[in-house]
């Protein structure tokens, strides 16, 4: 993948430009100086911009949440089972997969160039090993996860552990890391989940976050089995892990979901994944999850909750917490494809969302769940140039025209530097 960069002062107009979801301008133009909006304007434009036709321009695509080395799977696990069970195959398939290093540096790879095919200008990654950037040392025929031409990342270093050797084996983990120099690149940490980190661990990985002042994600409240096992210690989460030898003798302390919240509202920036079962688990986790909007945001997978619980997460309940919303693609593990506006099309054709709502939880909500809007989803005066550019023909319906399958991503742009596609009279 390389990168081309677009003239130091480039126009670009469309037959529409959403600059934020919800606002759609007719013949709409972006003036760019160094890879930064300096203009947006409506009508007119001037000689020198390049008409990009029949095409809808928006922010790029934010995938809040995603796991990139899952990438070369041509089709999901099979759902059998629910959680634990796809848990299963997944530990199963990892596995395998732990003595190729080579191969999971190449499905990274895969799975940004696939991003950015889709529009993706930013995402929300969950690393179970160190990535390897532009200084990492690789094995030998393998070459940087991050190539010059790639999307914005906020990379969460993933740790778990439910017996005492979890907190030291963690602690040398992060000693042991070195932080990459490329400002693409963003820290983070992700403590796993509710069933996989015991209490000691989770307060420790929070507070250091809160010390570094690093964002943090939890996949949390996605299936009705892990209130059973916090509550009850037993069930087909319990059975899982006894079967993988990670259950240990005494029993963990495993935190319920609504103190989870708390904890995770510590952070700068703390991004609940999943949470299609919040809602059951127990009254007081979404008065928390209110209470905190103004450090939490929730990353839904639509399509994953639907293959691994037979629902969509509770969209109507969440949002009346007043959280940010924000959609992610899981991975090719549990979707077909990291596509976020497949994320979008799911909750619009359950009369979840409308496309516009759809579109602003693909761009601006995911970007600030990500501590990234700053840089991303959105173009504004004063930001950089990441947007994407998608041919849908005439239309009089811009939100609902991205949406149709038959809408093709033709260029995606960050920084002004075109990543994937072209810009072209």
């Amino acid at each position: 993948m390389t990168a081309t960069v677009l003239p130091r002062r480039s126009i670009v107009r469309a037959r529409w430009l959403i600059p934020t979801a919800g606002t759609a301008l007719d013949g709409g133009w972006l003036r760019l100086v160094d890879g930064t909006v300096v203009e947006i304007g409506r009508g007119p434009a001037p000689r020198s911009a390049t008409d990009l036709g029949d095409a809808v321009v928006i922010p790029g695509l934010v995938n809040a949440h995603t796991h990139l080395e899952f990438s070369a799977l041509e089709r999901p696990l099979a759902g059998d089972g629910g959680l634990p069970g796809w848990i299963a195959r997944l530990v199963a398939l990892r596995r395998v997969a732990a003595d190729d290093p080579l191969a999971r540096e190449q499905a990274i790879r895969a799975g940004l160039a696939e991003s950015l095919a889709a529009g993706v200008t930013a995402l929300g990654e969950i690393a179970t090993a160190p990535h390897s950037g532009p200084d990492s040392e690789l094995p030998a025929g393998a070459s940087s996860a991050l190539p010059p031409a790639a999307p914005r990342m906020r990379v969460y270093r993933e740790l778990l552990g439910l017996g005492p050797a979890a907190l030291p084996r963690a602690r040398a983990i992060l000693a042991a890391e070195k932080p990459h120099r490329d400002p693409r690149w963003l820290p983070g940490i992700s403590p796993h989940a509710p069933y996989s980190v015991a209490g000691p661990l989770a307060h420790h990985l929070l507070a250091r976050a809160r010390r570094l002042r690093l964002p943090v994600a939890t996949h949390l409240a996605e299936s009705a089995d892990e209130a059973r096992l916090i509550a009850s210690g037993d069930g087909p989460f319990r059975a899982l892990l006894d079967g993988l030898g990670a259950w240990p003798v005494p029993a963990p302390d495993l935190l319920p979901a609504a103190e989870w919240l708390t904890l995770l509202a510590r952070a700068p920036r703390g991004l609940v994944i999943h949470a299609t079962f919040l809602a059951e688990a127990g009254p007081d986790a979404l008065d928390r999850l209110a209470r905190h909007r103004d450090r939490l945001a929730v990353a839904i997978c639509p399509r994953t909750a639907r293959l691994l619980s037979g629902r969509l997460p509770p969209l109507a309940r969440l949002g009346a917490t007043g959280v940010r919303i924000a959609l992610g693609t899981d991975g090719r593990g549990s979707a077909p494809d990291l596509d976020p506006r497949g994320e979008c099309r799911a909750l619009v054709d359950a009369g979840l969302a409308s496309p516009a709502e759809a579109l602003a939880m693909a761009t601006h909500h995911a970007a600030w769940g990500l501590g990234m809007e700053r840089s991303s989803g959105r173009l504004a005066i004063g930001h950089p140039a990441d947007l994407a550019v998608i041919a849908t023909g005439p239309t009089g319906d811009p939100h609902a025209a991205l949406l149709d399958t038959s809408a093709r991503v033709v260029a995606t742009v960050i920084g002004g530097r075109i990543a994937h596609g072209t810009l072209a009279d």
